[in-house]
């Protein structure tokens, strides 16, 4: 069998020593969670085969069972290579869904809170000379209302916008060799105005005293280099770029970096990376791309696929996903209601494709500020993960936060301190608070209107300069004085949505039109409407591919174009008034 997914899982920080463990893994469902009780991480073998990194929900895991699965185990025998002797032995996990427990030789080495991001241990000390065992528990609970889970279904099967459920691994499991003395992590920020590039390496203890350097390339050619000797666990060091070369819409320009640590004269780690020399802004009520005001073309992208569910059957679905969009016109996409993994990113950074990054928050009730523990920190390991990618060029950690049981005051308190934390962290990008509904503190004030009249669509933003979106009184009279815009610039993050006619079949948003020539009509009508108000600075139609039930996608689930694309990159394409504007 061919090993799946067998691309590095994390392009901005590749090391030369690493194994892939993906591949067949002992299995077994645990529903009634009993297995640590029974000591599983002790057994010499579970009761099926599952191909990791694919959940036990997709037909590429072998498994394919859609029920509820309360708690998963998964086990293999572990082989290090003799070459690694002497070295730190580092176990990576780049997502499981939700809570999980790593074994090694019955040991427990970590645990790790979050279906989203990536998690590590140092397994070193639990290693034998031979017969290593990894045994992972994931708990996993999408109806307890304690963890974010975005689109998967709460019932037990999918209906209306909400998916096909993800349990367990769901991305790449790896393993590198390390010197004691290594690099965690790395964050850059480019400045195109001194075009320059600083650089954080976050180190080992041990790395303390050693010497960094930093070397930059553009398409082989050398373009910096500096080095600073590493006093704290974070050394930072500006590298000045002797070419200048802006990382563009549909122009994803590169960096190449090689980082060394330098101990004794000696090198004990060296990584590879690349950065994107861009700034965005907001400027004149516009978003702005090096300056430059850039309407936003984006398309809503939920991160499913028919035979992987959460994780795509190969990198090069990934690539195509974001060439599909661009092809219709796009220039970037909502990541809606999920983190998608490094792979996707790289290539979005790669083809010049502007994205807004998105936690999952549905399945997560805030009515409470104590539900921050069930967000936040894995908000933050998102941020500091994607930080360096030149493709995000905003975060939103939260969609569509109505007030559940009119809890207002408490769902607002955690929309501000989340806010308030990833503008902390990032200064560099827009947020905005919640995408939809309700606002509190937000650099950009983004609406979801599903209006199928386009004449409707612009009468309810006549009067937005005032503060008034009709769209919102219409819906409930009572939206006005809840959500009401300040001066913020105007996004329609959602809108379109339109269902086609599937019999009684499907779900989407209005009355499917007659034939494709009336689709493609209301299509053009309310796109237009937005691209020629200049108070909007962009739209994110819905959506780029169907998703089991809900058939509003211009492509079928299976990425096949329902129309010719041309026809939609015509309208997609034609100019926006605060493009003109702004000039």
């Amino acid at each position: 069998m061919e090993l799946p997914r067998k691309e590095y899982p994390r392009p901005q920080l590749v090391r030369k020593d690493w194994r892939n463990l993906n591949g067949q893994w002992g299995f077994e469902i645990d529903n009634a969670m009993v297995g640590k009780e029974k000591e599983f991480y002790l057994r010499s073998s579970l009761n099926q085969t599952i191909t990791v990194p694919f959940c036990p929900e997709s037909k590429l895991s072998g498994i394919e069972n859609k029920d509820f699965m309360n708690c998963v185990w998964y086990r293999r025998e572990l082989e290090i290579p003799k070459e690694w002797a002497g070295k730190e032995i580092i176990l990576h996990f780049g997502a499981v869904d939700y809570h999980a427990t790593v074994y090694i030789n019955g040991q427990q080495v970590c645990t790790h809170k979050g279906g989203y991001t990536c998690f590590s241990a140092n397994i070193t000390k639990f290693l034998k000379e031979s017969g290593n065992v990894i045994t992972l528990c994931a708990e996993d609970d999408t109806r307890s209302g304690n963890q974010p889970c975005g689109k998967q279904s709460s019932k037990l099967n999918s209906y209306g916008c909400c998916y096909t459920r993800t349990t367990g691994i769901w991305q790449t499991v790896w393993m590198e060799a390390v010197d004691a003395a290594h690099i965690q992590n790395v964050k850059y920020t480019s400045n195109i105005h001194d075009c320059s590039v600083l650089t954080q390496v976050y180190v080992t203890n041990e790395a303390l005293g050693c010497k960094l350097r930093v070397r930059t390339f553009f398409e082989g050619a050398p373009t910096g280099e500096a080095e600073t000797v590493i006093h704290t666990n974070e050394a930072c060091v500006t590298v000045a770029l002797s070419q200048k070369h802006l990382w563009e819409a549909g122009k994803g320009n590169l960096y190449d970096t090689e980082i060394e640590l330098i101990k004794d004269g000696v090198v004990c780690d060296s990584i590879k990376g690349y950065f994107g020399l861009r700034e965005v802004s907001l400027k004149d009520k516009a978003f702005c791309l090096n300056g430059t005001a850039l309407f936003g073309r984006w398309v809503l992208d939920q991160g499913f696929y028919p035979d992987g569910i959460y994780t795509a059957p190969s990198d090069e679905a990934l690539k195509n996903d974001i060439l599909y969009s661009m092809e219709l016109g796009f220039n970037g996409a909502r990541l809606h209601e999920k983190i998608f993994e490094p792979r996707f990113l790289y290539w979005a950074d790669k083809l010049g494709y502007l994205v807004w990054g998105e936690h999952a928050n549905w399945g997560l009730n805030i009515t409470e500020p104590g539900q921050l523990m069930h967000f936040l920190p894995e908000w933050v390991a998102c941020l500091e993960r994607d930080y360096s990618h030149p493709s995000i060029i905003g975060w939103c950690p939260f969609n569509e936060t109505w007030d559940w049981s009119d809890l207002r005051r408490q769902c607002d308190d955690i929309l501000r301190t989340v806010y308030q934390v990833t503008k902390a962290i990032d200064k560099t990008r827009p947020v905005i608070d919640t995408s939809g509904n309700f606002h509190v503190i937000t650099d950009i004030f983004d609406v979801h209107d599903y209006e199928q009249n386009p004449e409707k669509l612009k009468e309810h933003y006549k009067d937005a300069k005032n503060g008034v979106l009709l769209c919102q009184v219409e819906r409930n009279p009572n939206l006005a004085g809840r959500q009401k815009p300040k001066g913020e610039p105007l996004f329609l993050s959602e809108y379109g949505g339109i269902r086609q006619k599937n019999g009684n079949e499907g779900w989407g948003y209005g009355e499917a039109p007659e034939n494709d020539e009336a689709f493609i009509a209301r299509y053009r009508g309310l796109t237009t409407a937005i691209l020629d108000d200049e108070l909007f600075i962009g739209f994110c139609y819905t959506q780029l591919y169907d998703v089991e039930q809900e058939i509003n996608g211009l492509m079928t689930y299976d990425r096949k174009f329902k129309f010719d694309p041309k026809i939609f990159r015509e309208i997609n394409t034609l100019p926006a008034a605060i493009e003109k504007k702004n000039k």
